[in-house]
């Protein structure tokens, strides 16, 4: 069953769809967020905030957040520690 982490605002993503989450302060992933803004397959989950990370869809959707990686991943980490356990 697919879990859901929330990334913010009660703004929640399916785990099984994140391939990765990264800062956005390289400019790899400046230039990332500005090509997918020009595809339109950006999600702004920021509710206005400083984007403080990028989660990167498996199927190319990108996903800014106003929470922390290390914040997100220990959601993350909880979630599937969670699902483990069972």
């Amino acid at each position: 069953m697919a879990e859901l982490i929330n990334i913010g605002f009660g703004n929640l993503v399916n785990t099984e769809k994140i391939a990765a989450i990264v800062t956005p302060d390289s400019a790899p992933a400046k230039r990332l967020v500005q090509r997918s803004r020009q595809k339109e397959s950006v999600v702004d989950a920021t509710q206005g905030r400083k984007t403080r990370s990028i989660l990167i869809l498996e199927q190319g959707t990108i996903v800014l957040s106003a929470l922390g990686p290390d914040t997100l991943a220990g959601r993350f980490h909880e979630l599937v520690g969670r699902a483990e356990g069972e």
